[in-house]
């Protein structure tokens, strides 16, 4: 499959499915290519931010301002970025009830991290932004040279939503962030290893993973609100070396088959990285 053919593809897909934009960027291990469509595009984050959040997270562990086991207290109140007024998670915007159970109590900085990769839990998010600090995590991303990713607040702060302040990501920026995971160079050797692990045990499998062979391996993060649906991953398959795959994909409120979109530019990747049609 050529570039050409794969864009119209990824396009028609995109069309047939009714979404208002898509983009893609992929970079392949095995060959050093990349491949993009509309990779500079900005979108809503939702909750493809925890990414960069977690890179934040392991920065501040490698500058020993805490431990993956330190013990965090659990609040669910902080304070927005646009007035300071307080704001919380609201129970049934938590997608990890064990986490929202744990309010006045402690968890590890590690098991906040697996929480908000692994189940997308707002809360753990929210405590571990709150705890490395908005600023400092945008100088991390600053350290690593990563464009395409705009981190502003914490998820939920409606008053910074009401003034138009949201975390946007591009489809190239995800791809560098998980490119540099997966090469070792996010921060560290060891913090990469530890964040690729947590990515790695991802529970949302409706997007990249469904488009693949069913023993292919797919370290990733999700997202999804009413207008946006994304996914972001490295992809593994026996007998070759890896590809990172980012699919970013914009939708009006009403309109379903998100999930299955995604399965299928997926899919589209995986030929024309792979030359395979199974």
């Amino acid at each position: 499959m050529s570039e050409a053919s794969l864009r119209d593809i990824v396009l028609g897909i995109g069309e047939d499915a009714g979404a208002s934009a898509i983009a893609v960027a992929a970079y392949d291990f095995e060959h050093h290519t990349t491949w993009s469509l509309n990779a500079a595009r900005w979108f809503h984050a939702a909750s493809t931010i925890k990414v960069p959040v977690l890179l934040g997270v392991y920065e501040a562990i490698e500058q020993h301002r805490f431990e993956p086991y330190s013990r965090v207290h659990v609040r669910n109140r902080f304070h927005g970025v646009v007035d300071g007024r307080p704001y919380r998670v609201a129970q049934e915007r938590e997608a990890n009830a064990q986490v929202h159970a744990a309010i006045g109590r402690m968890l590890t900085v590690h098991e906040l991290a697996e929480h908000m990769i692994v189940t997308s839990s707002n809360l753990a998010t929210n405590v571990l932004l709150d705890l490395v600090g908005v600023e400092a995590a945008r100088a991390s991303l600053a350290r690593l040279h990563l464009g395409g990713i705009d981190l502003r607040r914490g998820v939920e702060d409606e008053a910074a939503w009401e003034a138009g302040v949201n975390n946007r990501v591009t489809a190239a920026g995800l791809c560098d962030a998980l490119r540099l995971i997966e090469e070792g160079k996010a921060i560290s050797p060891e913090a990469s290893k530890a964040m690729l692990d947590i990515l790695h045990q991802q529970r949302f499998r409706s997007g990249i993973p469904a488009g693949l062979p069913e023993d292919a391996r797919v370290a990733h993060k999700t997202g999804e609100i009413s207008t946006v649906a994304h996914d972001a991953g490295i992809v593994y398959l026996d007998g070759r070396d890896a590809y990172v795959v980012v699919i970013l994909t914009e939708w009006a409120p009403e309109v379903n088959g998100r999930q299955e979109t995604i399965a299928r530019v997926s899919r589209a990747v995986y030929e024309y990285m792979t030359g395979r049609k199974e």
